[in-house]
């Protein structure tokens, strides 16, 4: 055991070692630099003094170098030093009156190098750098197997699952198709042999695309839970590094490390960093060497896999799969896509379900309420949807969470944070409670399948004076036009409240105008919902459609093709604004009363907001 001590304190030692001769080496340099000279001091006089002896014929012989002129006196006064210096300046006459006055002159022999010195600057740099290296590789290593200038070794985290933080496809909720393809995964990793005697090849590559939040990386998580295998997890950014080759370099480490612990997953998020297409719209090859140097170590290692080697799969996940490499997508390496969508009603009601264990619900919260009124949520929503509702609780003291802190945490999420603090005038108040009485009636008398929950004149969020909550009652997947077009009627409702009771338009309708012209742009753009037009497409899809971008581009038209798309969507919002003004103007006595009603109790919702809607009639 003492061995192997003195063993393990051996790299210890020589770091000291060449600390301390380098420090006596440092320590000798510096005193190097104050040894004197051997030579006497030689008295230094003006330049002036020496212009005027040399004239006067009293200088005998000169030394000039860069930094001083050392000369020598014919007949020196007694008691006074027969050698002089001085400091030279710009004088392109002194050659020539030295040799006037007969004074012999030449350059001063130059100085004996100080070997020591030489010795020292040859050694000392080279010993700082060698000390630097062994410093941060030595800080960087501690008891582990890489250092600091490991660079091309693999960031990935090894996640080995064990039963505190075991992930299962049982606390994935929501996405249950996503579980069906990804459960032949698990069983092949725990049964190859299975599929090895019928000839089946299990895909080598998943890729799991959907909108952010759906759970992408907890189903890959749950399906190495299930499966009971080691998971390496690494981000596609971790693979791109300063230095070219580096993150070629780090794909084959992360691979051999897989196939030293096979069988295991490896789940590469956001795949889209390194696995760009290499080709853009004119077929032009991308200028990022390092991207493309990994992608194609990446593409490399997949086809690598031997049948005798024991399995590694290899799970992706992107919110872009459009903008991948063609060569990525191919079979034989990521063979089979799996969509993980938002949930519809039942799956939020189950992920509520998961998440509501980890906190304190009171017996009268109804989870069937709030995944009606959470459509289009995804995981990552909801779960923060609960947290907010607990945290609302804990604010107001309670000891759980109820129905009401449930309700104000999807307002938070949907509308932004109440701002009490802002005060808004008198006038102000009465125009933002006729505009989102409009909205309201609009709303309430519109098809489609939302109904109206609430109407607030409480500002919230960073622009929003007040909003009107729409609920969907059922899920749908589908729009017709007479939804679309009621979507804009309700849009302008508002609007048009102003105009019918004040006479007058502010700004308050400006995100209004924007979603309605949005919508009816991409009626007459995208779904051919133009009668003049017909069932044409002028607009181009673009931006993610996972991300929701809307940046569709309108094709190349004729200038009277653009003229016409731009009447029929100005008809569209016109026949949308008449409407609006039609059904206010038909039920302006109710527009009157909810509107005095909320100038004094700042909010309505539940049962006196169903009773007041239910008395508006549609227009004969």
């Amino acid at each position: 055991m003492a061995v192997r001590q003195d063993d393990d304190n051996r790299p210890n030692r020589r770091f000291r070692v060449i600390n301390f001769v380098l420090i006596g080496f440092g320590v000798l340099l510096l005193c190097s630099s104050f040894i004197p000279n051997s030579t006497a001091q030689v008295p230094r006089v003006p330049y002036s003094l020496f212009i005027r002896q040399v004239t006067e014929g009293a200088v005998k012989r000169a030394y000039i170098t860069q930094d001083q002129i050392r000369y020598e006196l014919n007949t020196p006064e007694v008691g006074s030093p027969s050698v002089l210096s001085t400091t030279p300046i710009f004088d392109m006459d002194l050659p020539q009156r030295l040799e006037k006055q007969g004074v012999e002159f030449a350059a001063a022999p130059p100085k004996k190098p100080n070997i020591f010195v030489t010795v020292l600057s040859w050694i000392v740099p080279p010993l700082i750098f060698i000390l630097v290296l062994q410093f941060f590789a030595r800080r960087s290593m501690g008891n582990s197997a890489q250092g600091a200038l490991s660079f091309t070794k693999s960031k990935a985290r090894v996640y080995i699952p064990d039963e505190a933080s075991r992930v299962t496809f049982a606390d994935v909720a929501g996405v249950d198709e996503a579980k069906a393809e990804l459960s032949e995964i698990v069983d092949f990793l725990k049964t190859p042999e299975r599929y090895a005697e019928i000839g089946a090849r299990i895909p080598k590559g998943v890729l799991l695309v959907g909108p952010p939040g759906t759970g992408k990386t907890l189903l890959s998580k749950a399906v190495a839970g299930e499966a009971n295998v080691p998971f390496f997890i690494i981000s596609g950014s971790e693979f791109v590094e300063l230095f070219v080759g580096a993150g070629a370099a780090r794909v084959r480490d992360l691979f051999d490390q897989a196939k030293q612990k096979a069988p295991c997953i490896i789940f590469i998020d956001e795949l889209d960093a390194i696995g760009k297409s290499r080709s853009g719209s004119m077929g032009v090859v991308g200028g990022n060497d390092e991207r493309e140097q990994t992608l194609n170590q990446l593409l490399t290692e997949m086809d690598g896999f031997a049948a005798k080697d024991k399995p590694v799969i290899v799970l992706g996940a992107t919110n872009q799969p459009e903008i991948l490499d063609a060569a990525l997508l191919r079979p034989g390496r990521f063979d089979r896509q799996v969509l993980v969508d938002r949930p519809d009603l039942s799956g939020r009601k189950m992920i509520l379900e998961i998440y509501a264990k980890k906190v304190k619900l009171s017996d009268n919260v109804n989870l069937d309420l709030i995944a009606q009124a959470t459509s289009g949520f995804a995981g990552a929503d909801l779960a923060n949807l609960i947290n907010e509702a607990a945290l609302l609780a804990a604010r107001a003291y309670r000891t759980s969470v109820e129905q009401e802190h449930l309700n104000e945490a999807i307002e938070r999420v949907v509308a932004g944070l109440e701002k009490k603090s802002r005060v808004l005038q008198d006038d102000e108040k009465r125009i933002v409670a006729y505009h989102e009485v409009g909205h309201a009636i609009v709303g309430h008398l519109m098809p489609g399948g939302s109904k109206v929950a609430k109407i607030s004149i409480i500002p919230r969020g960073m622009s929003a004076l007040g909003y009107t909550l729409q609920l969907p009652t059922e899920e749908r997947f589908l729009n017709s036009k007479e939804d679309l077009e009621g979507q804009i009627a309700t849009l302008l409702g508002g609007r048009s409240a102003e105009e019918i009771i004040f006479g007058a338009i502010t700004t308050g309708a400006s995100n209004d105008l924007q979603r309605a012209t949005d919508i009816a742009e991409q009626m007459i753009g995208t779904y051919g919902m133009s009668e003049t037009l017909g069932p044409l497409a002028y607009d181009k899809q673009g931006g993610g459609r996972f991300l929701g971008g809307n940046q569709n581009m309108r094709r190349e038209v004729s200038d009277a093709t653009a003229q016409a798309i731009d009447k029929e969507v100005r008809n569209l919002i016109d026949r949308g604004h008449a409407k609006a003004r039609e059904i206010l103007n038909t039920n302006r006595h109710l527009l009157e009363s909810i509107a005095q009603q909320i100038l004094e109790k700042e909010v309505i919702e539940g049962d006196d907001l169903k009773n007041l809607l239910s008395q508006c009639v549609m227009p004969s």
